[in-house]
């Protein structure tokens, strides 16, 4: 990947705006790349264009960053992405069927989706860095929250009154049970 700076050049009296390719960096090492524009805002007003620039510098940098601490976007991520947030959509559902719908709680539950993929980023720092190989970790941890948001998918299912199909229950209770006594053993 490689970060972009944009520097000014004055060519008749008027700045125009020039990209210039610093260097390859790593993903990680991009952070500051949104705080070197050099543009002197005071003589010209800033742009839509810059501002619009600005923003997609820092959505790739976080992006970016988001990638490499959650081990990249694989099958498997996407289907944790998924159900976490049907999970949260059911449990919202749940909650405003019940008339108890509470910001306090669901900012809550919002923390602890963070949690679930700052578990997942963890898992992966572990493997890269102290297993060495592989992603054991993370996949054992991504397993062990979409077997949680599973269950908690078909509570909150059979809590709104649809019916859940006993296939499907036998399958993610099967896995829950046996990612609990993983953890238990350890």
């Amino acid at each position: 990947m490689l970060a972009f700076l944009y520097t000014q050049n004055r060519v008749g009296g008027k700045i125009p705006s020039t990209l210039k390719i610093i260097e390859p960096y790593g993903v990680s090492a991009m952070w500051w790349v949104p705080f070197l524009h050099t543009k002197n805002y005071e003589s010209e007003d800033l742009t839509m264009k810059d501002l619009w620039n600005t923003i997609q510098i820092i959505f790739a940098a976080i992006g970016g960053w988001l990638g490499w601490f959650l081990g990249g976007f694989d099958g498997l991520l996407y289907g944790l992405i998924v159900f976490v947030v049907v999970d949260y959509i059911t449990g919202v559902m749940c909650a405003v069927v019940d008339k108890n719908l509470s910001s306090s709680v669901g900012f809550k539950g919002i923390c602890r989706k963070v949690l679930i993929f700052a578990m997942v980023g963890v898992a992966h720092i572990l493997d890269a860095n102290v297993i060495g190989d592989g992603s054991v970790l993370r996949t054992a941890v991504i397993f062990f929250y979409i077997s949680n948001e599973g269950v908690s998918l078909l509570e909150n299912a059979s809590h709104l009154g649809l019916p859940i199909p006993e296939k499907m229950k036998e399958i993610l209770e099967q896995l829950h049970d046996r990612d609990n006594k993983e953890s238990e053993g350890k």
